[in-house]
């Protein structure tokens, strides 16, 4: 999703022709993890200066192996101009001082917004793949996430099971958010309405032990530590539960990302519908 307010001052490089259209940036940096993933996938290497601090996070990105070998920043202009960037990508997350900061010192800047359907982060990655002039690797990307929710839609006539994506601190997503169309083609029912969620909220554990979903979609909480409802539903009030609601793990990096996590989004959920027909759970 475009948003109204963007920067468009280029440094010199970005004044040259390519293919009829203005030089492909060389070197761009990337400020938000969900960014991050869509740069990986579609920038030539070469073309990548920085991802942010968090890609190399396993529990907040799904480049987290690639990064390892790529640079990285922590969001401070100083450190983001000593990379002459010719293209930075930011979301409404970033820093508003280095947004500014960028901007007066001329550093083409590109803000992003927080994608709340398929097709706007969909015509994110188009946008991001036009900027570094790799249109194709785009439409490639797009093509493969095409296929994973393809690949995730339940059969024809399969019930929905009613369903709550619940986070640490009893975080979940309501309607109107990425993750609830994700939800609903992957055959959920998103039923955070009934805890009073509407676009973001918090579930209490009382509420949810008043009227649990079919199934619960976890976080983990770490790498090691399992997942936090694992944990949660250790606690003693819980115990009554047994039998009335499943659990399956959907790590907290699915949350908030569009692009590429989108793939791994469909096929967490698609396992966990699965899982739940077969009585796996």
């Amino acid at each position: 999703m475009r948003l109204s307010r963007r920067a468009t001052v280029a440094g010199a490089s970005a004044s040259l022709l390519f293919g009829g259209a203005a030089a492909a940036p060389e070197r761009v940096v990337s400020l938000n993890p969900c960014l991050d993933s869509i740069l990986v996938r579609v920038a030539q290497r070469s073309q990548i200066a920085a991802l942010s601090h968090f890609a190399r996070d396993p529990n907040a990105s799904n480049v987290a192996e690639e990064a390892k070998s790529l640079p990285f920043t922590y969001e401070s202009a100083e450190e983001i101009v000593g990379l002459r960037p010719t293209l930075v990508l930011t979301s409404l997350h970033t820093s508003l001082a280095t947004h500014h900061m960028l901007e007066r010192l001329g550093v083409r800047v590109e803000l992003f917004n927080v994608p709340d359907r398929v097709e706007a982060s969909l015509d994110d990655i188009r946008r991001i793949a036009s900027l570094l002039g790799r249109q194709a690797q785009g439409e490639h990307l797009i093509g493969q996430i095409n296929q994973a929710l393809t690949l995730a839609a339940p059969p024809a006539g399969e019930v929905l099971i009613p369903a709550l994506i619940f986070q640490p601190n009893g975080f979940a997503a309501g309607e109107d958010t990425l993750p609830d169309e994700m939800l609903k083609r992957c055959g959920f029912q998103n039923v955070a309405s009934r805890y009073g969620v509407r676009k973001w909220g918090n579930v209490g554990l009382e509420a949810l032990l008043a009227n649990p979903p079919a199934i619960l979609l976890s976080g983990r909480s770490s790498a090691t530590g399992g997942t936090w409802a694992e944990r949660l539903l250790r606690h003693p009030a819980l115990l009554a539960l047994k039998g009335r609601m499943k659990v399956a793990d959907f790590p907290e990096r699915l949350l908030y990302c569009g692009g590429p996590t989108l793939m791994e989004t469909a096929d967490t959920l698609a396992r966990a519908r699965r899982a739940f027909h077969a009585g796996r759970l």
